[in-house]
């Protein structure tokens, strides 16, 4: 994505694609106290940023979220959740503790609800910045903070996984519970013809490149906010009226190909916008993860995958492995797909 690439046709430079995502809830441990990390500052954020490794490069809001396209990736700011979704060499897990001193000095909120730590694991783990080289550093240092919390594997460590860091404690304070899920895919081996749309010799805009690629329909009525970077290399944000939002992440080059999806759109079956994706990046290898409480619209999504044929209408896709969690406030399926060859 951003940073990436001085010459992207000749004299390649990696870019690990893979994002950390970061996903916090605050709460109030106070009867009727509430907050909203609206609140704090702008500079305050960019300061945050810095430490992390990166900057805010375009800005788009609604009433209930605040959508930042970042020099790598996306962060996410509404009443009470902080999404923070970073690639490259990024160091989100630095930026942990001075981000809850703020949300203590500017928000009305006063205790963590919940926190989600994920990724997929990196192609070039050795360029990593300490603690995010291995997993179990970034635990150790989860764990330093949370000490309530539990790291789950997923996948095969050998071949592709997928890691979860997560509070075991049931601490949901509002009565009732929000709706609430959220799907990811992520995507390698992609259509280098696809990938191509992506590079400034091919779209002259990040426009172009949206509309081109077929991004624009994914998911009707969302406001984009979306960016090309130069040589090459791809990210956009989508909010909704009703507060939603979807987030893609692109690394084009054809050595290291990475795409990323994310939303929060609320379906009784994600099949659709499951396979929309799939149609627009075609990618070799993909996992999906689906998130969703008992509250959510998406709550038996997660049934869908019980079925080996899910999402193989055309006969296209090897289910090669499959897990389902079930925690105190939300159910989770991880399944990873590979490309069938004729």
């Amino acid at each position: 994505m951003a940073d990436t690439k001085d010459n992207c046709a000749d004299s390649v430079q990696f870019f690990e694609g893979v994002e950390k995502l970061l996903e916090i809830w605050f709460t109030s441990s106070k009867d009727g106290q509430r907050g909203d990390l609206r609140q704090i500052p702008r500079q305050k954020w960019e300061s945050l940023l810095k430490i992390v490794r990166c900057e805010i490069i375009s800005f788009c809001r609604n009433e209930q979220v605040d959508a930042y396209v970042l020099s790598e990736s996306s962060m996410f700011v509404s009443q009470r959740r902080f999404i923070l979704k970073t690639c490259g060499t990024t160091t989100p897990l630095q930026c942990l503790e001075p981000l809850l001193k703020l949300v203590e000095e500017y928000t009305g909120w006063d205790d963590v609800e919940n926190v989600f730590y994920s990724r997929k694991n990196y192609k070039r783990p050795e360029l990593q910045i300490s603690p995010h080289q291995t997993f179990e550093e970034e635990v150790a240092l989860l764990h330093s903070l949370f000490p309530d919390g539990e790291a789950y594997c997923l996948g095969s460590p050998e071949t592709d996984c997928w890691y979860l860091y997560t509070l075991s404690r049931d601490k949901t304070l509002q009565d009732p519970p929000e709706p609430d899920q959220t799907l990811e895919i992520l995507m390698t081996h992609l259509d280098p013809e696809i990938m191509s749309i992506f590079t400034k010799d091919v779209c002259s805009s990040a426009d172009e490149a949206t509309v081109k690629s077929g991004i624009d329909k994914l998911i009707p009525d969302m406001i984009i906010d979306d960016f090309l970077f130069e040589p090459c290399g791809y990210s956009m944000n989508g909010v909704s009226k009703n507060g939603k939002y979807m987030t893609i992440h692109i690394t084009p080059e054809p050595e290291f190909s990475y795409v990323s999806f994310e939303s929060n759109v609320s379906e009784t079956s994600y099949d659709e916008i499951i396979l929309r994706v799939l149609n627009t990046f075609k990618p070799g290898k993909f996992l999906v993860t689906i998130f969703a409480n008992k509250e959510s619209a998406a709550a038996n999504c997660p049934r869908d995958f019980e079925n080996s044929d899910y999402l193989n209408r055309s006969g296209d896709w090897l289910r090669t492995n499959v897990q389902y969690y079930h925690f105190k406030s939300y159910d989770l399926t991880c399944a990873f797909y590979s490309r069938l060859h004729s």
